[in-house]
């Protein structure tokens, strides 16, 4: 009887704890979202626990995180407390010998219906968090995310914002940063490595669906202020959602380890009243309109040169180096290329559809997403730069809107 009445009361108690925990997290989500990211939006040196919740999951699982570690602790007590008084009260030396039984009924239903009740009191919130963290039903807004090595791609397919699509690259200067046998000549600023130069945009207090997959290798998508962390697998569509339920900028990276240049692929989401949402809206819509090149426009070589080069600088640059000659036994170098040298459809081919020779352990992926004038322009870049001197010199962006079909 007395066993009864503590299994009811532990049964109690924990079911109490499993129905206050999501009590607790929406208390934490409706606060202020604070400086304690040092006004970064990131993490922060010496940080110790888990950044400040910015979404009502994220508070869940903050304070999910806290519950599980007080339960661990008060088991690590409990066990080693009673281990080491044990120990000490029933030595040898004071005398005491060991107890003859082998069994103990009650012994045994303690230890087996204590853990499973525990395991229960743990399970059930964090059961009730995850099934929330994949409900991406009912969003307002729906961003496709794009991994590649080694930047992100961004379109917004429904929602307010519908039609927009850019890259986001890391903005941190290379002087900053360094290279082998180089030292950085500037000192690092107060979001090195972790600031790009397109942030994703979204309003508060909405609903905002990612779809994520990756044209290389396996990147993964993470904020940890909204508690999202999505793996990006080609071939492959996954999807998250996040609600932010405070205006600020926010943080992240790829979490996957991809490649050489896995540090430099930060994520920065800059949340915004529904008011200012709308008017980044109608500038990128206008900014996408101006920099939408007429594919039917015949361009000098020098204009092709001059515009390829900084297509080059941003999205090839990392690979293939600023010198064309590409990294040894990891990526094909452009200067003296074949493919470079030699006709130009195969080249054309290699930029939307990507190539995978076997001699490299990682294929070349296809940059359609780039428009049909950078396309052209940093093909007909590479074919004049450095030794390269091929015979089709120039391609125009018609070209590359009839390889496209």
């Amino acid at each position: 009887m007395t066993y009864a009445k503590r299994l009811q009361a532990l049964m109690l108690g924990l079911a109490v704890t499993a129905a206050g925990v999501p009590a607790w997290a929406a208390d934490t989500a409706t606060g202020t979202y604070t400086a304690a990211t040092g006004g970064t939006g990131g993490p922060t040196a010496g940080e110790l626990n888990l950044q400040p919740p910015a979404t009502q999951i994220a508070a869940q699982v903050y304070d999910l995180h806290n519950w599980m570690m007080a339960v661990c602790l008060v088991i690590f007590i409990a066990v080693f407390g009673v281990m080491f008084y044990s120990i000490f009260k029933h030595r040898k030396s004071l005398g005491h010998k060991p107890a003859t039984f082998h069994e103990s009924t009650a012994v045994e239903v303690a230890w087996t219906i204590v853990p499973f009740l525990i395991v229960i009191g743990m399970a059930l919130p964090a059961t009730r968090t995850v099934v929330g963290m994949k409900d991406t039903s009912n969003a307002d807004i729906t961003i496709k995310v794009t991994g590649m090595q080694w930047k992100w791609g961004y379109d917004y397919l429904k929602g307010e914002g519908e039609g927009i699509s850019f890259l986001s690259n890391m903005s941190t200067p290379r002087a900053q940063i360094g290279s082998p046998g180089f030292q950085p000549t500037e000192a690092r600023g107060d979001n090195y490595l972790m600031e790009v130069d397109n942030e994703v945009v979204v309003p508060v207090h909405r609903k905002i669906r990612l779809i994520t997959t990756a044209n290389d290798v396996i990147h993964s998508w993470s904020i940890p202020a909204f508690a999202v962390k999505q793996d990006a697998i080609p071939g492959f569509v996954r999807d998250a959602w996040f609600k932010s339920e405070h205006t600020g900028i926010f943080r992240g990276y790829c979490s996957e380890l991809c490649g050489k240049e896995h540090a430099f692929m930060p994520i920065v989401v800059r949340v915004v009243t529904d008011d200012e949402y709308k008017v980044w809206v109608d500038t990128k819509k206008k900014e996408m309109a101006a920099l939408a090149d007429d594919p039917s426009k015949t361009w000098t070589i020098d204009e092709l040169k001059a515009k390829g080069e900084k297509v080059y600088n941003t999205n090839c640059v990392a690979c293939h180096q600023a010198n064309g000659r590409g990294t040894p036994g990891m990526f094909a170098a452009l200067d003296g290329s074949e493919v470079v040298n030699g006709p130009k459809a195969e080249q054309i081919n290699v930029l939307l559809h990507g190539k995978k020779s076997g001699k490299y352990p990682t294929e070349m992926p296809g940059w359609k997403q780039l428009s049909d004038t950078d396309i052209a322009a940093v093909i007909t870049y590479t074919r004049n730069s450095w030794t390269n001197k091929a015979a089709e010199n120039i391609v125009q962006p018609a070209e590359i809107v009839a390889a496209r079909k």
